[in-house]
């Protein structure tokens, strides 16, 4: 019976088994890229309340000074322009690791700038939402990240009074890591590299 079979059948078989698995692992990989996608854009809408917040104390400086500003309030209001640049840019690019790099180092120079005016007007909170006792130094560079790093875990300290962007945050963070680790699975990363779907970067 199994002699009368035609030759190429088990050939077709095993084509239509590795098709199947490849479009598998490919649906795999884009939920997990769209759910990294979905929380980039709630982090985006709660960095731009942070945003919102410090632009608008500056701008109540200003008036308050009748339009002149100190050196240091001046810088501050250009760290927020430059955010606004590059959250507008990433937007478009959210798991581009430059486009990534560069918002968290504008990021940084926003909320450094913050902390050195008004350090007692900063917020820390744990990634569920409570706030923390912990205050974070201040550098002059931002953190660089430790080799295979997973998820960071120390909190930011934000202006605006509010746990939802910290809690933003970390839910990117840990969906860029659920993706990131699906790209470097074998044979996964076969179908990535074949789709181009290359790995994501956390904010730092």
């Amino acid at each position: 019976m199994l002699s009368r079979l035609p030759p190429l059948l088990p050939y077709w078989i095993g084509a239509a088994i590795l098709l199947f698995w490849f479009v598998g692992a490919y649906n795999r990989l884009v939920r997990l890229r769209s759910a990294a996608l979905q929380a980039y854009a709630t982090l985006d809408a709660a960095l731009l309340r942070q945003l919102d917040f410090v632009q608008a104390h500056v701008q109540a400086q200003a008036k308050e000074g009748e339009g002149a500003v100190s050196p240091a309030v001046a810088s501050l209001r250009a760290s927020t322009q430059q955010l606004t640049t590059l959250l507008a840019a990433t937007r478009l690019r959210p798991l581009d690791p430059a486009a990534m790099a560069a918002l968290d180092t504008a990021l940084y120079v926003m909320l450094t700038g913050w902390q050195r005016l008004y350090p007692d007007a900063v917020n820390s909170f744990e990634v569920d939402g409570t706030l923390s006792s912990r205050r974070q130094p201040l550098a002059d560079t931002p953190p660089a990240p430790e080799a295979g790093a997973g998820v960071m875990a120390q909190a930011v300290a934000w202006p605006e009074p509010s746990a939802t962007a910290e809690i933003a945050r970390h839910q990117f963070n840990l969906a860029v890591q659920h993706y990131n680790s699906a790209v470097g699975q074998f044979p996964a990363l076969i179908v990535a590299w074949v789709m181009q779907l290359r790995r994501a970067a956390p904010m730092k």
